[in-house]
């Protein structure tokens, strides 16, 4: 029997081949869940739905009647609600200054806003005792330059994530956040190509490499249990990054040009 067997789960932000959504989602569908995924493209969603044997729904994460409408999906596939992750995410990599308002303001909708209301419609239908997890960063909590925007909000959702978890812990319901470091994903895979850039990160990390979208999906895995007793918190998944730093653009620089030399 797997760990999740009779659970209903959704995994919002799972819309892109292979991203870190889909491994989850394939992940709580392999520990026994049903799961409904969800993001903008229906296409990959039907097809990973198909996969694991759950039900898709096209949402935006910073559309109220989108989220509504897939918390009622998997209500009316699965007949209840139990898990609900939120992977959706996505960088802006400016220097402070240069960040435009206009990159301030889709940050904010799709990292503060998006997972602000996540949490409020997953909540209004979601058993008790159930689990919420949010996707988060290393960044919300150590520096890496250039990625104000980004590490903002996400420091913003944890910290949302946290009153929740204080308001609805009368109904036994957990809700968690997870923070990677460098992950290897499809989103990463042109910069992890780059030579020696990700020499540069690994070295900052304890365990002595970076993070894969596996080792997340097994740390949701984990928070979703019934047995897990925790709620409020900020999971470092991350190798233990958050003992050390990430590095400078100037180290970045300085690694992949010595590895650029070295192989020319």
């Amino acid at each position: 029997m797997g760990a999740l067997d009779g659970k209903v789960a959704i995994v919002m932000g799972a819309a892109g081949a292979g991203n870190m959504g889909q491994v989850i989602a394939r992940r709580l569908a392999a520990d026994g869940a049903k799961v409904v995924v969800a993001g903008r493209h229906e296409a990959p969603l039907a097809a990973l739905a198909a996969e694991i044997g759950g039900a898709h729904a096209v949402a935006d994460v910073t559309r109220r009647a989108d989220l509504a409408a897939m918390v009622e999906t998997a209500i009316a596939r699965f007949g209840r609600l139990d898990i609900a992750v939120n992977a959706a995410g996505a960088g802006v990599m400016k220097p402070f200054l240069e960040t435009t308002e206009e990159e301030i303001d889709s940050m904010c909708a799709l990292q503060f806003k998006g997972a602000f209301l996540f949490l409020q419609e997953v909540l209004k239908r979601m058993n008790d005792g159930g689990a919420i997890i949010l996707v988060s960063s290393a960044t919300a909590t150590i520096m890496l330059e250039n990625y104000a925007a980004y590490m903002g909000t996400k420091a913003g959702a944890d910290h949302v994530a946290r009153c929740a978890a204080n308001e609805f812990g009368h109904r036994g319901i957990r809700i968690n956040s997870v923070s990677p470091g460098f992950t290897l994903t499809p989103m990463t895979a042109a910069a992890a190509a780059t030579p020696g850039l990700i020499d540069a990160f690994v070295k900052e990390y304890p365990l002595g490499r970076v993070g894969t979208s596996e080792d997340v999906a097994a740390a949701i895995a984990f928070l979703a249990r019934d047995d897990c007793f925790m709620t409020g918190q900020n999971l470092q998944v991350n190798g233990g990054l958050t003992l050390r730093r990430n590095p400078t653009q100037a180290e970045i620089g300085a690694a992949v040009a010595a590895a650029m030399a070295k192989a020319g």
